[in-house]
């Protein structure tokens, strides 16, 4: 043991601005600020003794990120921390994004909207080989054009026994997602409901929130029923558990959003569970994370001092390494600023005027997209387009004739969904969404596939959270695409919004601290 004046410990106070960050970083011990006459220092460990010398201003217990968040949470899913990286469709949530999370203790979900389920059992199989038994999410996209795609998507998930899935994008309640959850229904020794099939529902608005917190409606279970697709036990038990365990707040993200301010958004979800928890005494509180906007740790640190029970980031993961996407993407992400975004027509729910936050900076797509949306729904059919507008799509956008678009569009629905074509060659509204709708989709996967000829018209989902995670670790390791992985992000991250709110826990007792000591960089985490 070494000593200061009257302070006994293993380390003594530092004073320096270095030092005292150094001090107010060691989250795992308990930090104390000091005062030598009118400089205010810090030390982690030991204890004031009787006598002269230093003055002891503030205490706090020890702060690690593993305290952000909720407990449940954690333990529910097996994880370190109340944090998850969340799907990104078409794979860009990669196998390898999902299993480095998991070797890591951390939750991901994996892109699974958008994937046929001969790709999706292939990542399954995968999970099987390289991370059994730890935990990881897979997504289920409401398709409503595409109900048979989701149907099947269900189908593998309850045959391979997946118990977890991360629903996004519903407007309302789906067959198949309540067949998910209810599926997995058990009655424990006790008579009470057992959910072995859990789900994480993504979602914006608070009347959507509602119908995941509810448990699942009587008509769709006695549909179930009726098809013999669940038991009459599961009905039963379904009317004692919510739909969903969590209820991701999605806000200003990338991909489907409705660009909801966080703190509005959350807090009405927050309220709406704990007065629906309150109605229906639920024996376990569904719990209620944040998503949209969290690029940094004072965004994290934002969204737990809201009261969300976890975390979920999206923009920020699709630079890192393991992400499903091309170099030249990445690079354009590492590129965007805080304001580089802007709302497109989205390819799954093209007819209904649903949009999509994509980046905006280094591609046309957003303006080339919302072109083709304002032409549907100003024309009853490609012939009836101009045909100098017809042609300006062609060379400009299509790259190549209608009737070469179309051929590929029957190529493509006639694995996945053939009874379109009947639709489309008796309405030539329908043929026209369609081949607009080939122009929304290969633009994501040229961006996936970095088809460096069609950069121009890549899009890439992403929100305002890609900036402020570029603002933050600009002039740090993390800052060129190849030194992100998806697991330092998150403890980055995490430990970033533990050090803030150790600040914030100091800065309540009166502990006034150097300015400079607020802005936490990215550094190697043993430091």
């Amino acid at each position: 043991m070494s000593g200061t004046p009257n302070w006994q410990g293993e380390r003594a106070p530092r004073f320096d601005v270095a030092g005292v960050r150094g001090e107010l970083h060691r989250l795992h011990d308990a930090c104390h600020i000091v005062a030598d006459g009118d400089e205010v220092g810090a030390v982690c460990g030991g204890r004031q003794t009787d006598g002269g010398g230093f003055e002891l201003l503030a205490s706090v217990a020890p702060f690690p990120s593993d305290m952000l968040g909720s407990a449940a949470f954690r333990d529910t899913h097996g994880v370190r921390l109340a944090y998850m990286s969340g799907a990104m469709a078409n794979g860009i949530a990669s196998e390898e994004l999902v299993v480095a999370m998991a070797e890591a203790g951390l939750l991901a979900s994996f892109g699974a909207a958008g994937l046929a389920p001969v790709r999706i059992a292939s990542a399954l199989d995968l999970f099987e080989s390289k991370i059994p038994g730890r935990p990881f999410a897979c997504n289920l996209i409401h398709s409503p054009a595409e109900s048979g795609l989701e149907r099947a998507t269900v189908d593998l998930f309850l045959d391979r026994r997946v118990r977890l899935v991360e629903a996004s994008a519903f407007l309302g309640l789906t067959t198949e997602v309540v067949r998910y959850r209810v599926a997995g229904l058990e009655r424990d020794r006790d008579g009470g409901a057992v959910a072995r099939n859990r789900v994480i529902a993504k979602v914006s608005r608070p009347e959507v929130a509602e119908l995941f917190l509810r448990p699942a409606p009587r008509e769709i279970l006695d549909a179930l029923v009726a098809a013999g697709r669940i038991s009459v036990l599961q009905a039963e038990l379904a009317s004692r558990v919510p739909l969903a365990d969590d209820i991701t707040v999605e806000a200003d993200s990338g991909g489907h959003t409705d660009r909801r301010p966080s703190t509005v958004v959350t807090a009405a979800v927050l309220r709406l569970r704990d007065r629906i928890t309150r109605e229906l005494g639920y024996p376990s509180v569904p719990r209620v994370g944040a998503a949209g906007g969290l690029g940094s740790p004072e965004g994290l640190a934002a969204a737990f001092a809201m009261g969300a029970d976890y975390v979920v980031t999206g923009s920020v993961n699709q630079s890192c390494v393991e992400a499903g996407t091309s170099s030249e993407a990445k690079e354009l992400l590492t590129r965007a600023g805080v304001a580089d975004y802007a709302m497109a027509p989205a390819a799954d729910m093209f007819e209904i005027g649903a949009d999509v936050q994509v980046l905006k900076s280094g591609t046309m797509f957003p303006m080339r997209a919302s072109r083709l949306r304002e032409l549907y729904r100003t024309y009853d059919g490609l012939d009836a387009i101009p045909a100098t507008e017809l042609s300006r799509l062609e060379k400009d956008v299509f790259r190549m004739s209608v009737d070469e678009v179309w051929r590929e569009c029957l190529d493509y629905l006639g694995e996945r969904a053939p009874e379109r074509i009947d639709r489309a060659t008796k309405d030539p509204k329908v043929k026209m969404a369609l081949v607009f709708r080939w122009y929304l989709g290969s633009s994501a996967r040229w961006a996936s596939r970095g088809e460096t000829d069609r950069i121009r018209d890549y899009q890439v989902w992403c929100g305002p959270a890609m900036g402020a995670f570029n603002s933050w670790v600009r002039d740090s390791h993390l800052f060129p695409a190849e030194n992100r992985t998806v697991a330092e992000v998150a403890e980055q991250l995490m430990h970033g919004a533990a050090y803030l709110f150790r600040l914030r826990q100091l800065g309540a007792t009166g502990a006034v601290l150097a300015t400079a000591l607020n802005d936490y960089r990215p550094a190697p985490l043993s430091s």
